[in-house]
């Protein structure tokens, strides 16, 4: 990974430039202005010049921002590309939706050249999810979203836990084998209701359990309960320190910690708890 994981990640409409300085003060770790859903087809190619000059004149301190293009296979993906291409600013980072291959990935790092940035492509589709180990080794991937609303369309699922968790565990499997065996980031789908923190909450959490280093947000409300979740605690961070700890003192020997034998699982789980907290 290039940078600290993503504990959020908030979405503004490309079109609606009065929210982006909103969108940056939210708290969330980044902002993706997107192109594509959010976007009405007969306002994308306004937004799109709005989003090209906004990134020219934009700040570089605060949240990672990045651009969410529209779908490679339609025009208004092919549009985007050759906008940003072609732009004067720089983002931090291209999410791509709908990713089917690691070819098409590929054949986008290929045709932006200098200007490509870190990707993160979107798995919302059987096919995606079939490809999705292909699509986390591909060049420049920093890490995918979980497009779970689409994929249970693709599928023709619901979006309950259970429905979806085989994708979300083959997503998890992915991540950790992409970027070449580094492993990349993952994150989850939003949460839909925004008025329930608490189910957000409990979702995130499972979700972090599963493997995810984060969430997406379709609301400025819901980045403080995701950063929560995904944040540890110190009681977490002490605990995985004395894991650590154990460890070094046994010299390679079989180390107990609070009578319990300590074995690589768990000190990879224990440098995992203070990546997340920025001190790995």
């Amino acid at each position: 990974m290039t940078r600290t994981a993503f504990r959020s990640l908030l979405f503004v409409p490309g079109n609606r430039p009065e929210r982006f300085a909103k969108a940056l003060a939210a708290g969330a770790d980044a902002v993706c202005i997107d192109l594509e859903d959010a976007v009405p087809p007969e306002a994308k190619g306004e937004a799109r010049a709005t989003v090209m000059a906004w990134l020219a004149g934009r700040l570089t301190d605060g949240p990672a921002v990045g651009v969410r293009f529209n779908g490679l296979s339609t025009l208004d993906g092919f549009k985007d590309v050759a906008a940003y291409g072609d732009a004067a600013g720089v983002a931090d980072f291209i999410m791509i939706p709908k990713a089917g291959s690691g070819t098409e990935l590929r054949q986008l790092v290929e045709a932006l050249g200098a200007r490509a940035a870190p990707l993160w492509p979107i798995v919302e589709s059987a096919r995606g999810l079939e490809r999705a180990f292909e699509i986390a080794d591909a060049p420049l991937i920093e890490g995918i979203l979980f497009g779970g609303a689409d994929y249970s369309a693709d599928v023709g699922c619901t979006l309950d836990w259970d429905a979806l968790a085989y994708a979300r565990g083959r997503l998890a499997a992915a991540a950790a084998a992409g970027g070449s065996a580094g492993g990349v980031q993952l994150l989850d789908v939003p949460y839909l209701d925004v008025q329930d923190e608490a189910g957000l909450a409990a979702s995130t959490a499972r979700t972090l359990a599963m493997g995810f280093t984060g969430r997406a947000c379709i609301h400025p409300s819901q980045v403080a309960p995701v950063n929560a979740v995904y944040t540890p605690t110190e009681a977490e961070i002490e605990r995985a320190r004395a894991l650590i700890a154990a460890l070094a003192e046994a010299q390679g020997k079989a180390a107990l910690f609070n009578g319990k034998l300590v074995e690589k699982p768990v000190i990879l789980a224990a440098q995992r708890t203070l990546a997340r907290a920025g001190l790995a």
